[in-house]
């Protein structure tokens, strides 16, 4: 069996859906279970539609009706006007979307109605290709991945209960994927309460992952816009180098540092299990892309990882005292509390600095839990981070330059800079 995914890009429109239909059909399309991102930037107008209807904005109502009209857009062009392939079923989760949206101001969890509605992005998309699938003759079985990936309540990056997760897989999705093309959706799962969860943004590549590991697939193959992986993004650096072949540990080690082509948890389950993963082109399905094996050596060029929408955090303690070892117990806590990862971080006497990804809703809630600690915080926004992973000579003429750095980090083999666009 081999897993595929599809990104957001590869389904962004008509056209891309007659692509993905061509690339399965090529494989033979059976023996293989497709995992499906949300449409183009689906997920993005969700999170618009989350934000208006928790606030009660006017604006809900035209952000609704554009995620309709993007979708119903797609399907238009994919079908004759006469057929109902998918149009009931894309419906009928267009009224639980409403539904969803009625209740997202009757409980003040933001996380939890997050997943409730971000859910819908790769629910819409897979019933669109599969129903597009059947339409060419490519049958297919819908599955929803609710039903199968079984996951704790940290909403917006729920952790998989693997245990029964894999009874549900081996018990359900594996006599069906034994006989049948599978279509499914990344990102989500289900939580203790039968509710939605997410695995995190981004998160289509750890579904992929999971699925293969329990299923015990031959390769997991992830297509993208790009030729494969490259060691910086050809959207920001310019002469990027395509990496034929990457190890396990370089993978995880790229991906931990926000290198946007491998979400950071889908290497793992693959390691455990010797499956390898490729990354290929959607756009050029010839092209062999990238192996990630347990291959042995070290990588020999240098990688470059930039990171946008960063927040340095300066907490100090009050009298010039030293932070002690529980005050920085206190801290972490209050870090997964709050969901906050931290991608860099310095101790020094008096005060501890760390990096993460900005976000305003929980650095609120942070800050409001400080009340309880004898310390001050500073924060310093719009900042981007740029990684350097297996740094070489003469690096760091491909950065900005260095009034611009306000942090500076090395570690055994990378180096990080915390800079202001």
């Amino acid at each position: 069996m081999q897993i595929f995914k599809f990104g957001g890009a590869s389904v962004k429109d008509a056209e891309g859906v007659r692509n993905v239909a061509r690339i399965i059909d090529s494989f033979g399309g059976s023996n293989v279970l497709v995992v499906v991102s949300a449409m183009g930037k689906s997920t993005n107008a969700l999170e618009r539609i989350l934000e208006a209807a928790y606030h009660q904005s006017p604006e809900l109502p035209a952000y609704l009706q554009a995620f309709k009209s993007y979708h119903d857009e797609i399907l238009a062009d994919l079908f004759p006007e006469e057929h109902l392939f998918g149009r009931i079923d894309v419906q009928n989760l267009y009224l639980e979307l409403e539904c969803a949206i009625d209740n997202a101001n009757l409980r003040h969890d933001y996380d939890f109605f997050y997943d409730q509605i971000i859910a819908f992005g790769e629910l819409i998309s897979t019933r669109i290709v599969s129903a597009y699938l059947l339409f060419t003759g490519l049958r297919n079985q819908w599955i929803d991945s609710r039903n199968f990936i079984l996951t704790d309540d940290r909403y917006r990056d729920a952790k998989v209960m693997w245990n029964e997760t894999e009874v549900v897989v081996n018990n359900r999705l594996r006599p069906l994927s034994e006989k049948n093309l599978v279509i499914a959706q990344g990102f989500i799962g289900k939580g203790p309460n039968g509710e939605n969860t997410t695995l995190g943004r981004k998160g289509s590549d750890y579904t992929a992952a999971i699925y293969a590991h329990l299923l015990g697939a031959e390769s997991v193959t992830i297509w993208k816009d790009v030729p494969g992986v490259m060691n910086a993004d050809p959207k920001k650096f310019e002469q990027p180098v395509l990496l034929d072949q990457l190890s396990y540990e370089d993978a995880i080690e790229l991906a931990y540092y926000g290198a946007s082509v491998i979400h950071p948890k889908t290497i793992q389950p693959l390691q455990a299990a010797g499956i390898p993963l490729f990354v290929r082109s959607f756009t050029n399905p010839t092209l062999p892309g990238t192996r990630v094996d347990q291959s042995s050596g070290q990588l020999q060029q240098a990688c470059l990882i930039h990171k946008s929408n960063q927040a340095l955090l300066q907490f100090s303690t009050r009298n010039l005292t030293f932070i002690a070892e529980n005050q920085l117990m206190q801290l972490f806590t209050l870090f997964n509390a709050h969901k906050i990862r931290l991608n860099l971080m310095q101790n020094a006497a008096t005060h501890f600095t760390c990096v993460i990804d900005y976000n305003e809703n929980r650095l609120n809630a942070l800050r409001l839990d400080l009340a309880n600690l004898e310390m001050d915080l500073s924060v310093t926004v719009g900042l981007d981070m740029i990684s350097v992973y297996q740094p070489s000579e003469g690096i760091e003429s491909r950065l900005p330059a260095a009034e611009k750095w306000v942090m500076k980090q090395q570690t055994d083999r990378s180096t990080h800079y915390v800079i202001r666009p």
